[in-house]
């Protein structure tokens, strides 16, 4: 880990302190969004948590953001970034999901711009200002310093049409445990733009830890229904229009391989070794991820009869 001793003067907040160096850079996807594009590992120390994408739109007026990132030190250094672009304030943030690295991040555009937050109802019900969430309790000081627990103000419990400014927003919800009990995906008609944040990976294996096959597969399949030019995954570097290909393979071939293990009487205890998903070897977190979701989807599985 490298730190910097920065006077940060840019943001209006004069101090001189040790600061994690996310070293961040944007990504052009079109005429009016960047992304930032996490590593492809788990959070730790070293990465400062910066292993998430999030995303910031121009709306010519301000910013809309889709998810925040995982620290306020993380959005911050984000904004600096943007602010080189264009000097906007940031109006709007979109949160999609409950898992931290997506959304501790919004507590400084709370703070900074008193930005509205939008989105899942699960970081209301299961976190509370004096939550210690995994971040807080595996970052270092000077990365996950000023973090907060911001809630959110807007709670999205059907598809939404949103103004911000002059730009049209859609958000959907997925309806159904998928990535998480209350995933959301978002959406821009104008610049045919969709934010899936983990109801699409790639590049590295999924974490189903708190999901399911199924909802995940039925997410694919909304998804998929949207006019789409770009598709930003939660984690990966693909946002191409077949970004999501990844994601629907892994999930399609695991349901197959867990139904015909169950037909084949192997039970949860030998399913592990018989279905390895090798497809994805190669790709990141394969040793830490895999066999967990055989194992999980087995679970969800054994009794399933299809829909």
């Amino acid at each position: 880990m490298k730190k910097i001793i920065s006077t940060i003067v840019t943001l209006g907040l004069s101090t001189s302190v040790f600061a994690f160096d996310y070293k961040l850079e944007p990504k052009k996807i079109n005429d009016n969004t960047w992304c930032f594009l996490g590593k492809l590992e788990a959070p730790s120390k070293h990465n400062g948590g910066f292993m998430s994408n999030h995303c910031f739109v121009s709306t010519g007026k301000s910013y809309l953001l889709v998810d925040a990132g995982a620290t306020y030190e993380l959005a911050k250094q984000a904004y600096e970034k943007m602010r080189e672009i264009k000097k906007l304030p940031v109006k709007t943030v979109f949160l999609t999901h409950e898992h931290d690295d997506h959304w501790l991040g919004a507590s400084f555009y709370k703070e900074k711009f008193d930005a509205k937050i939008i989105g899942s109802s699960s970081i209301n019900k299961n976190y509370t200002k004096d939550s210690k969430t995994r971040m807080f309790k595996m970052l270092p000081k000077d990365a996950i310093k000023n973090t907060k627990i911001v809630r959110v103000e807007q709670e999205i419990k059907e598809a939404t049409s949103i103004k911000v400014d002059d730009m049209e927003v859609q958000i959907i919800p997925v309806g159904r445990k998928a990535h998480t009990s209350d995933d959301l995906f978002v959406y821009i008609p104008s610049n045919k733009t969709l934010f899936s944040s983990d109801l699409v990976m790639n590049g590295r294996i999924t974490s189903n830890r708190n999901g399911s096959v199924i909802g995940q597969l039925k997410a694919v399949e909304m998804m998929e229904k949207m006019d789409y030019e770009n598709l930003i995954p939660g984690h990966g570097h693909d946002t191409s229009k077949n970004a999501i290909n990844e994601t629907k393979q892994y999930f399609t071939l695991l349901k197959q391989r867990v139904l015909e293990a169950v037909e084949e009487e192997i039970g949860s205890a030998e399913v592990t070794k018989h279905i390895k998903m090798e497809e994805f070897k190669d790709k990141a977190l394969y040793e830490e991820l895999n066999s967990r979701n055989v194992f999980d989807a087995y679970n969800e599985l054994e009794f399933y009869e299809e829909e």
